[in-house]
């Protein structure tokens, strides 16, 4: 791990934007929802369906098939079941299922997905939006639909899911220690609206209080900030190895460089003693969500 793998684009942000500017299945995901909506079209005309046909018998609507035959929108495991049902597929549609799973989510959250899953600890810093494993679906959602350019809505919904499709690692055994330093303002700024940051709030203590996870307030009347570089991550892996991850406004990175990954430790340390204890935080988030 000397060796520093700086890239920038390849890995998902926490907030609303993507490394480029396009939307869309931008990586191998795209050959492969191709490759499904072609399969499915051929069964389908085979046996002799209309699109608006062949939705109703499958439980879905014209749109959504011809979304999912030209390789536009991930086919969820219930429509390829259904799909190979009443196509006579003999299990060919259905068994595509993993590979489908595989490629639901932008290469860029599998990444990150990945190296979350084999963390032993997890430190965070972030300066303007809450944390992705934090964030409550209609907070994402929130995030996402606010996003320039504009998100499809079905770009906001792949964003979401996979946003979403993280949290197993608050349930993962043996529990990895998950810690966060959030800005007050952020837990001010009413994203999505009052009710939706009332209940990201909510969310937020609830999470607070699992014995393997911190958070800590960053007060916005600190005269001493260690965080004014910005957003920061450190990943601290199952193999004693740790690496770095810092995002902007058009792109992302992983650090490998370990006097990089050290300052970066270095770093989130000093945030952690200048912010509010954990303790201290959960009551200053109760008393935000009483305001709210």
């Amino acid at each position: 791990m000397g060796d520093s793998i700086n890239e920038p684009g390849d890995y998902t942000t926490d907030g609303a934007d993507d490394p480029r500017w396009e939307s869309g299945l931008e990586d191998d995901s795209s050959a492969i929802m191709k490759m499904v909506g072609r399969q499915i079209k051929a069964w389908r005309e085979a046996a002799g369906l209309t699109q608006a046909e062949f939705g109703t018998d499958i439980g879905y609507g014209e749109e959504m098939v011809s979304k999912v035959e030209r390789g536009i929108r991930v086919p969820k495991p219930e429509f390829l079941d259904n799909a190979d049902r009443v196509l006579g597929a003999g299990g060919k549609l259905s068994a595509m299922k993993a590979d489908v799973a595989e490629a639901r989510y932008p290469k860029k959250v599998r990444d990150l997905a990945k190296l979350e899953a084999d963390v032993v600890e997890l430190c965070a810093y972030g300066n303007h939006n809450l944390h992705g494993l934090l964030q409550t679906e209609e907070y994402a959602r929130a995030l996402f639909e606010m996003r320039r350019p504009s998100y499809s809505e079905d770009e906001i919904d792949r964003q979401v899911e996979a946003r979403i499709a993280r949290r197993p690692i608050f349930d993962r055994r043996p529990l990895p220690l998950l810690t966060f330093v959030v800005e007050e303002v952020t837990l001010r700024r009413p994203l999505g609206g009052k009710m939706v940051l009332r209940r990201q709030l909510e969310h937020l203590l609830n999470v607070g209080r699992l014995r393997h996870v911190e958070i800590q307030v960053m007060p916005t009347d600190r005269e001493d900030h260690a965080g004014m570089g910005g957003q920061l991550q450190v990943l601290k892996l199952s193999d004693g190895t740790a690496v770095g991850y810092g995002e902007g406004q058009l792109d992302s990175r992983l650090i490998s460089d370990l006097r990089d990954v050290q300052i970066l430790e270095m770093r989130y340390g000093i945030i952690r003693s200048q912010a509010l204890t954990p303790r201290e935080s959960l009551a200053f988030i109760e008393k935000l969500r009483g305001d709210t």
